[in-house]
């Protein structure tokens, strides 16, 4: 009743520009500090993450067997494909798999990251009229889920190659797994520009995000290695953060292979670069998102 009496004697004494919300005149504002939205929005991530690993299947355990078998599969081919072209002699000296799994591992991390990036939720999403998700959570378990689920896939091949058929010496596993996570960083960088751009060309995005990974399939370095390539060849690869990760992390596997061509920083500022050009056009299109862009899609 006081609220019927009120509501009338207000719209009637302010005028329409001076009128707020009227859900914000009966919403009980709640402060919180610094460390509980942080908590909350971890919690948000983590559900986040859970259901986008289960995407893929319902089942995590089955969706990893699934992962597993990618890459073993992806494995055998190119080990297939290098003993038919004779080019076996050509890699590091050490476990000619473990040099060929060096390469796999990192690749794939790197374009299922920007996939799994670029196919999350973005602006014009209407998941995104959902208080309090926004597109950095979304941005998060996407790339967080990409990278749980290649550690496990990585962990596991590596356990079974070992104790199954032969055992294996990392020479520095601390620093390959660096490698690792920074093949994986970089990927995330390069998704946020890819889904970014999305909203604002919806046919361009997916060719651009398509192409690039498919040119990663040479560039990124994984069916040579990086020391036998002539002078003239190395500027067609360098320009690729991946070509650099892929072959330091070879250098942290073999204990006999020091990378002349390639080298830490250059992935680490272009990373930088790339994931600070990405998140201001995240927020230019946030700021610019219409949910009307979605509307004949």
């Amino acid at each position: 009743m006081i609220a019927l009496c009120v509501i009338p004697y207000y719209a009637a004494t302010h005028s329409f520009s001076e009128r707020p919300n009227l859900q914000e005149m009966f919403q009980t504002q709640r402060k919180r500090s610094k460390f509980v939205y942080a908590f909350e929005m971890g919690e948000l991530i983590f559900h986040s993450v859970v259901r986008d690993i289960r995407k893929s299947h319902s089942n995590a355990v089955v969706g990893l067997l699934l992962n597993l078998i990618q890459a073993t599969l992806f494995v055998a081919a190119f080990y297939a494909m290098f003993l038919l072209l004779g080019m076996r002699g050509g890699g590091i000296r050490g476990d000619f798999l473990l040099y060929i799994m060096s390469g796999i591992f990192l690749f794939m991390t790197h374009a299922k990251t920007i996939g799994s990036v670029f196919g999350a939720e973005g602006s014009t999403s209407p998941m995104m009229h959902h208080a309090p998700l926004n597109t950095i959570v979304t941005i998060s378990a996407a790339a967080i889920s990409t990278l749980y689920q290649q550690t496990l896939t990585l962990v596991v091949a590596l356990f079974l190659y070992h104790s199954l058929i032969t055992p294996i010496s990392i020479h520095d596993p601390i620093g390959a797994y660096g490698m690792f996570l920074l093949a994986w960083i970089s990927g995330v960088a390069i998704g946020i520009i890819f889904m970014s751009i999305r909203p604002w060309l919806p046919n361009l995005a997916p060719i651009g995000q398509t192409v690039y990974s498919r040119v990663n399939m040479i560039a990124s370095g994984k069916m040579f290695v990086a020391n036998t390539l002539p002078a003239s060849m190395v500027a067609l690869f360098s320009w690729n953060p991946l070509f650099h990760c892929i072959d330091q992390a070879r250098g942290f596997v073999f204990i006999n292979y020091y990378p002349h061509n390639s080298s830490i920083s250059y992935p680490v500022s272009v990373t930088v670069g790339l994931f600070m050009f990405g998140l201001m056009i995240e927020f230019f299109t946030r700021k610019n998102a219409s949910a009307s862009w979605n509307a004949g899609r």
